[in-house]
């Protein structure tokens, strides 16, 4: 009996010795995909993930990357929505057919698995704790957004990073080209009326009033096109600055751009409220008339599609008007 069980202890233990020299010398599923040939490595905020290398069913975990790869002449299958449960407005006639997915950082897990995508692609700080479920679903990047945000043309290297990840980087340097053009079509259509003048872009959102300064999306379009802000929304880290009631004239230019998220519960409401005020119709942009009220999901898109929208804009209030 001694010598049975001897034998079956030593016979155990050469089996476990074996399964585990059998795990060490196969690689992992990562590890397989990445040495894969039908498959691209790309750097990314969590690490390094293999995509394919022509993805065909791509899910938008921000409407950034939504309007990106629309840019790139991708459609989605599925995307997340802005704050008002839609897509964002200067995309309203590209987003048939693409299945919403919920709010940034909250999507539905169970949609996204269903809609069997291969890529994925989002901004670090609204998925690093979504990351492993994500990454089991599909392969997963997520840009580090707020890590480059000091970057003025943080934009643009997100779109370029978005290019890559598709494989659609010569239509990229088109879409460059393009955005180019329409920025020496607005300096010339601009001419020399705005010199010496500044151009303030102010938000209401979430129970307050803020401004993006020069580092972001609208403040590098607007130095593009060599638009000059007022000095209180000039560069810093950040990439904007909080404005109180107090400290109103931050908010002033020659023109002033308002955008205000929500109806009459949030920006629309706080908007309303301080339009009523001293503060606010003592403000040059207000007593001379030039203040016009746009998008926010186009002011704040951060994509070539919705730069080019702002251009509209732009051309809009400052050259027809």
């Amino acid at each position: 009996m001694a010598k049975l069980l001897f034998r079956f202890v030593y016979l155990l233990f050469l089996a476990v010795i074996t399964f585990s020299l059998i795990l060490s010398c196969t690689p992992s599923n990562k590890e397989s995909q990445i040495n894969s040939e039908d498959c691209l490595v790309i750097q990314h905020g969590m690490g390094e993930t293999c995509v394919p290398q022509t993805p065909q069913r791509f899910i938008a975990l921000n409407p950034a990357a939504l309007g990106n790869a629309i840019a790139l002449g991708i459609k989605p299958v599925g995307s997340v929505v802005e704050s008002d449960n839609q897509f964002p407005d200067y995309l309203k006639n590209e987003t048939g057919e693409i299945e919403p997915l919920g709010n940034t950082g909250q999507p539905s897990l169970e949609q996204i698995a269903l809609l069997k995508p291969d890529i994925a692609i989002g901004w670090k700080h609204n998925y690093q704790s979504l990351y492993p479920q994500l990454s089991e679903i599909t392969p997963t990047v997520l840009y580090p957004w707020k890590t480059n945000n000091k970057l003025q043309d943080n934009w643009k290297q997100y779109f370029n990073f978005v290019a890559k990840v598709l494989g659609k980087q010569e239509t990229a340097r088109e879409v460059w080209q393009q955005y180019d053009r329409r920025i020496e079509q607005l300096k010339t259509a601009l001419g020399d009326r705005y010199k010496g003048k500044t151009i303030s872009v102010i938000i209401f959102c979430c129970g307050g009033i803020n401004s993006e300064v020069e580092n972001s999306f609208i403040g590098s379009v607007l130095s593009d096109v060599g638009l000059q802000r007022p000095e209180s929304q000039r560069y810093n880290l950040q990439g904007f600055i909080n404005i109180s009631e107090e400290t109103l004239e931050m908010a002033d230019g020659d023109v002033m751009f308002v955008i205000a998220y929500g109806g009459n519960e949030t920006g629309e409401r706080d908007l309303n409220l301080i339009q009523q005020k001293p503060l606010w119709q003592n403000l040059k942009a207000v007593r001379q008339d030039r203040v016009y009220y746009v998008d926010p999901t186009t002011w704040r898109g951060r994509t070539p599609l919705a730069a080019d929208a702002v251009f509209d804009d732009l051309e809009k209030y400052l050259v027809e008007q």
